[in-house]
């Protein structure tokens, strides 16, 4: 592995660590939340989502899936959510200080959120993001945030100091900067890739988005990829989650010479064409113009365009069990992506619950996608 990529490990890790360490200052939040304000008030924030990947990757998520659904929740939810609800309810997981959630892309937020409250007695503050990009729904969003500093004010009793703020919502645009240079300058060069890695820069790209230590991480990886040999293999582009756990995928790509991951979604969702000095109008356009935020075609059109950017010779559009987003956009999405010139594979499977693994068939798909590649490449 690079320096960088064990770098984003032990950084991922200590993200884990601090709820279990300090859960009297540590914030349940969604997972596309902005989290500067959270880290300003001396706060941890953590998501749903990476703490279901750690205990999966511990092969405990079966046991806290069962007591989910025997609750009554839906065999269809996200299995991320049933994961993290099912530890919550069996005593797992401590008492976070408050939660912190948005609609942003996820429909079982709503459900999550609102049980886990309940759940816990914890105050909560919820971020509505309309779907459509304009500047009266930044303001609407940015006002929200505005509110978020109060309402962490009073639960913290600690004051926000608006220059401090400032730079860290700078420092954190600074960062996604330097992450889309390293995306690009990735495209001819060979950098071995992991299965997981992908996901700890989506997830830490946001929740230590802002940090010194984010920031380093993206410095570790221009630093890697100056010294990265040429290009050797196939770089596939990954859209959604992946299924780290899953011995077919890492069978296929895991620090593979003829085929790598060269980029995840999750870790490139903000727009950055659109920016504004005011940190909260800033935090705002990220949540207004994401590139999961609104009609389908505006993730798809993003992961066309970070698919070429990171030179990717073919895609994988994962449909994560229980994600209608996803699963509704599938054949849209490999259709347009053929049509600029990128194979699309549609593969089906779970990122969190292993049962729904279907590995004969992944394997089976998986690999003839790439042998195809290769048989493209000599057309």
């Amino acid at each position: 592995m690079n320096p960088s990529d064990q770098y984003l490990a032990k950084l991922m890790m200590n993200v884990m660590l601090q709820p279990l360490k300090h859960p009297e200052s540590s914030v349940l939040v969604s997972v596309f939340t902005p989290c500067e304000l959270i880290q300003e008030a001396g706060l941890y924030p953590y998501n749903v989502e990476s703490f279901s990947c750690y205990l999966t990757a511990s092969q405990a998520e079966r046991a806290f899936l069962q007591n989910a659904e025997d609750s009554g929740l839906s065999e269809t939810l996200c299995s991320y959510h049933k994961t993290f609800i099912g530890a919550a309810e069996k005593g797992l997981l401590p008492k976070p200080k408050c939660i912190v959630y948005t609609n942003l892309a996820c429909d079982a937020n709503l459900l999550t959120f609102h049980r886990l409250a309940e759940f816990y007695h914890v105050p909560v503050f919820s971020i509505d993001v309309p779907s459509r990009q304009t500047a009266s729904n930044v303001a609407y969003v940015a006002a929200q945030l505005r509110a978020l500093k109060r309402f962490l004010e009073q639960t913290t009793g600690r004051l926000i100091d608006e220059d401090l703020l400032a730079e860290r919502v700078a420092r954190g645009r600074e960062t996604l900067e330097e992450f889309e240079k390293f995306q690009s300058a990735r495209a001819d060069r060979f950098i071995p890739s992991d299965l997981v890695s992908p996901l700890y820069s989506g997830m830490t790209n946001n929740i230590l988005l802002g940090t010194e230590e984010e920031k380093l991480y993206t410095e570790k990886l221009l630093k890697d990829i100056k010294n990265a040999p040429p290009k050797k293999g196939k770089h596939i582009y990954w859209m959604h989650t992946i299924p780290f756990w899953s011995d077919a995928v890492k069978e296929a790509l895991l620090l593979n010479d003829s085929a790598q991951i060269v980029g995840c979604e999750l870790s490139q969702v903000a727009d950055l064409s659109v920016h504004s000095e005011d940190p909260y109008e800033e935090m705002a356009m990220r949540l207004v113009y994401h590139a999961l935020n609104g009609p389908i075609s505006r993730r798809i059109e993003a992961g066309i365009h970070h698919a070429k950017q990171a030179g990717a010779d073919g895609a994988v559009w994962f449909n994560h069990w229980g994600c209608k987003h996803t699963l509704g956009g599938s054949r849209i999405a490999k259709k347009r992506f053929e049509e600029a010139g990128i194979p699309m594979l549609i593969l089906d499977g779970d990122g969190c619950d292993r049962s729904h693994g279907g590995e004969g068939q992944t394997s089976t798909r998986l690999g003839a996608f790439l042998e195809m590649l290769g048989d493209f490449d000599h057309e």
